[in-house]
């Protein structure tokens, strides 16, 4: 199943939807300009859903219809069924009727060739509907994307450890865990690093065989703040550093080869609004394409 993965490729459009005018009502397909209140009119035939048995509406007749068959040719209007009586073959109207009147046209919903799912795009539920509706048995979706999360900070404890004074739990590796997965992505490598210079060496190192890597904490301007410094070390091109945001400011976004690195500050609340702001609006920067 599709769902919620990503569209390695442009969809089109291969029929238009409604695919044929076609009644939006249980009743009567009629020719409008004959049709006054008070107005009687032969039926000649009727109309299921299913094949079009071809009939035709001339001025003073009627066909029975129902909801989602074909609207017969010359008819321009359907009459519901509620307004309406009915004696044998003849209908009385009980009211005026326009043209179009309950009449969905050919492609008002969907144009043929119109596009319908673009590359990068998120298949949701309602994609998988629009994609049957078209006659498609598969989709393309992109390949798997890991990525590696480091949360720095001399500060930060794990889960199950005990506290010491100054200390608090690190929440924001399982903050951008739960929100990689979200995003289609694989949280595959999670690690804690102290303000270290040796130690996020190594971290970068190691996250960098990723497709993405993460990082939350270091990346302002103090002394123990060492994320950038190391990411240049490891060869990163830096894109994007600091932005005009509150809270957030202390952004960071760049490339090592193929992995993309994302700086993040170590604050919460900071990193889940860098994250949705300019994180992973990119769509992983394309990663959600065709698999790599």
């Amino acid at each position: 199943m599709a769902l919620d993965h990503f569209s390695a490729r442009d969809i089109f459009a291969r029929l238009p939807l409604p695919a044929f005018d076609n009644s939006a009502m249980d009743g009567y397909a009629v020719v409008a300009s004959s049709c006054k209140k008070g107005g009687l009119l032969r039926v000649i035939g009727e109309q299921p859903a299913g094949p079009d048995r071809k009939l035709r509406v001339s001025v003073g007749e009627a066909v029975r219809i129902f909801t989602g068959a074909p609207v017969p040719q010359g008819a321009d209007a359907i009459v519901m069924q509620e307004d309406v009586t009915r004696d044998g073959t003849d209908i009385s109207l009980n009211v005026d009727v326009q043209a179009d009147d309950f009449v969905r046209r050919r492609g008002c919903d969907l144009a043929e060739g119109q596009m319908i799912l673009a590359t990068g795009e998120r298949i949701r539920s309602a994609t998988v509907a629009l994609l049957a509706s078209q006659g498609f048995a598969d989709v393309i979706v992109g390949g798997k994307v890991n990525a590696a999360v480091i949360s720095t900070g001399d500060e930060l404890v794990k889960a199950g450890d005990e506290l010491q004074a100054g200390q608090i739990y690190d929440s924001n590796s399982a903050l951008l865990s739960a929100l990689l997965q979200r995003c289609g992505a694989s949280a595959t490598a999670v690690e804690h690093c102290r303000d270290d210079r040796q130690s996020l060496d190594d971290a970068i190192k190691r996250g960098i065989k990723n497709h993405v890597l993460i990082i939350s904490g270091g990346v302002s301007v103090g002394e123990h703040d060492l994320v950038k410094e190391a990411l240049c070390k490891a060869g990163a091109k830096i894109e994007i550093w600091r932005v005009a945001v509150k809270p957030g400011k202390p952004f960071l976004f760049g490339h090592v080869g193929e992995c993309f690195v994302f700086g993040l500050p170590g604050n919460p609340v900071s990193a889940f609004v860098t994250f949705l702001r300019f994180g992973f609006c990119l769509d992983f920067c394309g990663l959600m394409g065709p698999a790599r």
